[in-house]
């Protein structure tokens, strides 16, 4: 049998903080009084913590010890997850805690965060919903225990519950109940209100924080940098920490003449750095000349990099110049140059110590002014131990390295590149790509790119070619991408995990499409407004800043 569920909105709410009895109007002031005092500690205790969670232990304190209430409970929106978990209970112990978690309806905790209504039930052994999962009590021991849980809001959102019980044995158990309600509805307002603080404290510091770093950077790198990106002619984008990093090292070498060894994983855009330190330089005027090493046979290395005299070998029918001379007064960028044969090596770094070389075949020497860019993927220190690389011109190499970080190091930088590929491949391909589905970027992020931008690049140029609507959609991407090893998606939870997700991506998706109409959107997903907007409020999404998007 379901046990009732008072309606309390017509009962006078009458204070009754302390156990004391009596229902004379000065006894009731003083409830009144008394009520006063512990919601204005409970308040003077969130000013004390300056983290929200580190207070909640105190205020359940005071609701037991205080206002009678036991077995206080506040369970908080994960939204990595879309469950709620315990956040703190009084009396509970760490496992205890970790067995609290619930599903939007689930149990009476779930159910009021799904409904946003607060529910108070009578006696506790007599309801079925009442899921007894931290702790697992035995039926005698609920009997009689009425039962509150309230809804938390912050900003407009159900982000969590606070719930509590209290074994009635008043003269008038609805006037009880009614008075805890109304009190647990005040305490929950306070955890509100300060959970809303702290996040404009926060925000706000990030705010400045960020502000502060924007301009210290653009400071610094003036007329080289707009908008947060480099100039437009340098072809290189990001605007994460770690691209800050390199783009700061990249200004301070550039102008000297000094050797860079740009390290990196393949497809890292070392090649646009290279070119970039160039543009840079005071040889920008110069020839700028590539070297992939790798790509180069080994007979004939040595001819491509020094030249060679007419007969030097079989098929030397003229004199040829090197890419050394080729690149006199300017930059010489050698690729992959951890690839280099050892006897290569050992010119190389005659050439980098006295600025000279000799042509396959000739006798005469010949004077070069070149800066070298070296750029490479391996781990040179690594090839130098295990003999395959000369250690004298690993340090002749060696400096000013300039560490170009991975794509998955600075996922910021993800959307930012799959923008650009899409306009870049767009135009070339004749197509106006407009948009990226919600499913197609939660696979770019969520991938973990080993291939790096070059893989991106080649993605994105896939996905434009198929595109037929002006989006590119998840279905358009390449299925590396959408298999669970690449992109990180393994099934680690239940199937009704896996298709919250996919609700997620749909009403994501449907708000974009309708510009953050909530109304519009639930019509073309089939369904209510009111189902929306719970779905809306469990998963945490803010459909506010889908309204200014314009396509």
């Amino acid at each position: 049998m379901q046990a009732a569920v008072v309606d309390t909105s017509s009962v006078m709410e009458t204070p009754h903080p302390e156990t004391g009895e009596g229902s004379s109007a000065l006894r009731e002031a003083e409830w009144e009084r008394a009520e006063l005092e512990l919601l204005f500690d409970i308040a003077r205790t969130f000013d004390k913590y300056v983290e929200l969670r580190t207070a909640l232990g105190p205020l359940l304190s005071l609701m037991e010890f205080r206002a009678g209430l036991s077995r206080g409970m506040v369970t908080l929106l994960d939204r990595a997850t879309g469950v709620l978990k315990v956040e703190e209970a009084f009396g509970l112990n760490a496992d205890e805690k970790r067995r609290g978690i619930y599903r939007l309806g689930e149990g009476l905790v779930g159910r009021v965060f799904e409904t946003g209504s607060p529910i108070v039930v009578s006696n506790l052994a007599k309801e079925p919903r009442f899921l007894n999962r931290a702790v697992n009590r035995r039926q005698e021991d609920m009997e009689g225990l009425s039962y509150y849980c309230v809804p938390i809001r912050s900003r407009g959102s159900v982000i969590g519950t606070l719930s509590a019980e209290r074994r009635v044995r008043d003269e008038d158990p609805g006037r009880r109940m009614a008075w805890d309600r109304a009190f647990l509805e005040k305490v929950s307002s306070i955890i509100s209100d300060s959970a809303k603080l702290r996040e404009r404290i926060m925000e706000e510091q990030f705010r400045l924080r960020q502000e502060g770093e924007d301009a210290d950077f653009i400071e610094n790198n003036a007329g080289w940098v707009q908008g947060g990106r480099l100039a437009p002619e340098s072809g290189i984008i990001g605007t994460s920490s770690s691209m800050r990093e390199v783009y700061e090292m990249l200004t301070q070498v550039a102008p000297s003449d000094a050797t860079v060894l740009i390290t990196g994983e393949s497809g890292t855009g070392k090649e646009l750095i290279a070119a970039e330190l160039h543009r840079l330089s005071k040889r920008a005027a110069g020839p700028l000349i590539k070297v992939n090493c790798a790509a180069l046979p080994e007979s004939i290395i040595e001819s491509e990099l020094f030249g060679h005299e007419k007969g030097a070998f079989t098929g030397a029918t003229a004199q040829r110049k090197g890419r050394f001379e080729l690149a006199h007064s300017g930059s010489i960028f050698l690729d992959e140059i951890g690839e280099l044969p050892p006897q290569i090596q050992v010119k190389l770094l005659r050439v980098l110590q006295e600025r000279e070389l000799e042509r396959v075949g000739g006798t005469s020497t010949i004077k070069v002014d070149v800066r070298l860019i070296a750029a490479t993927n391996r781990n040179l220190e690594n090839e130098v131990k295990a003999g395959r690389f000369r250690e004298d011109l690993y340090y002749r190499l060696n400096v000013f390295p300039l560490r170009i970080p991975p794509l998955r190091e600075r996922k910021s930088d993800i959307m930012l590149l799959a923008d650009h590929f899409a306009g870049k491949y767009g135009e070339k391909n004749g197509k106006r790509i407009r948009r990226i589905s919600a499913p197609a970027i939660d696979l770019l992020t969520g991938h973990t790119w080993p291939g790096n931008v070059r893989e991106l690049e080649n993605c994105i140029e896939r996905a434009v070619i198929l595109s037929t609507d002006q989006v590119i959609h998840a279905y358009n991407l390449p299925p590396t991408l959408q298999t669970a090893a690449s992109s990180n998606t393994a099934p680690t939870t239940t199937l009704e995990a896996a298709l919250s997700r996919l609700e997620k991506e749909m009403i994501l998706e449907a708000l974009k499409m309708a510009d953050g109409n909530m109304a519009s959107a639930a019509r073309s997903l089939g369904i209510s407004e009111r189902q929306m907007g719970l779905r809306v409020h469990h998963y945490g999404i803010n459909w506010r800043v889908y309204r200014t998007m314009k396509l």
